[in-house]
């Protein structure tokens, strides 16, 4: 940990995160707490994640907690993305809904381990800037819509992999259909952040649902869009 400290104060004298603070936070908060996929490890070490912050706040890019990205939301901490990705089981030859956009660092992760990243975001203002940002950034394969995510993508459905960056009070029946058969949904869930655990949901190939708790997370709330 030292050694990521020594760094980040790197960082932060000469006003930029540097790529090897991105190398540090990978090694030290997320491989030696139990990330295991090579293409996650890479993905996480590729994106850059100082460029999905605001500036007020982009010293802190790199240390383990959620930081705010305005709007009352907030891009999540560097483990909880890689941890989630993970689970969703990454693979090239299929496409991911991701509901809760935020400043698009999630789904520029994905867009890394998945083949076409189709984004949902409630709040227009973070819609428009996650969108402008990723296509600076070169990500072509993430598409960026403003729109309710309790509703999903009903026309680009079905979904090989669904998730979710915002926390419902009970997983949306829209996005459980939406789900493909032999696919995989992962989703923080509950009625408040105090009580909030994180589902994997996995749809078999005669459709039967099968859920598992993996442990308790802290996320935004999901809010729906207006109707």
């Amino acid at each position: 940990m030292r050694l990521l400290g020594a760094l980040a104060l790197t960082g932060i004298a000469c006003g930029q995160p540097h790529p090897v603070d991105r190398k540090a936070m990978v090694r030290e908060q997320i491989e030696k707490r139990g990330v295991r996929d090579v293409e996650v490890l890479r993905a996480m070490r590729d994106v850059p994640r100082e460029d999905f912050v605001p500036e007020a706040v982009r010293e802190h890019a790199f240390k383990d907690h959620p930081l705010p990205i305005g709007r009352g939301q907030t891009i999540s901490q560097p483990y909880i993305v890689a941890h989630m990705t993970e689970l969703l089981g990454p693979s090239k030859d299929v496409d991911v809904l991701e509901i809760g956009t935020g400043s698009g660092y999630q789904a520029a992760v994905l867009a890394e381990v998945f083949r076409d990243v189709y984004t949902i975001e409630v709040i227009p203002d973070l819609a428009a800037s996650a969108k402008s940002r990723l296509a600076r950034l070169g990500y072509a394969k993430v598409h960026v819509r403003t729109g309710d995510g309790y509703s999903g993508w009903p026309e680009k459905a079905p979904f090989a992999r669904i998730i979710l960056t915002a926390a419902p009070p009970s997983i949306p029946d829209a996005l459980v259909a939406q789900l493909a058969r032999g696919g995989r949904m992962v989703a923080p869930v509950g009625e408040s952040p105090e009580d909030q655990y994180l589902l994997v949901i996995e749809k078999d190939a005669a459709g039967k649902v099968a859920r598992r708790r993996v442990g308790a997370v802290r996320f935004v709330p999901m809010v729906p869009g207006p109707h």
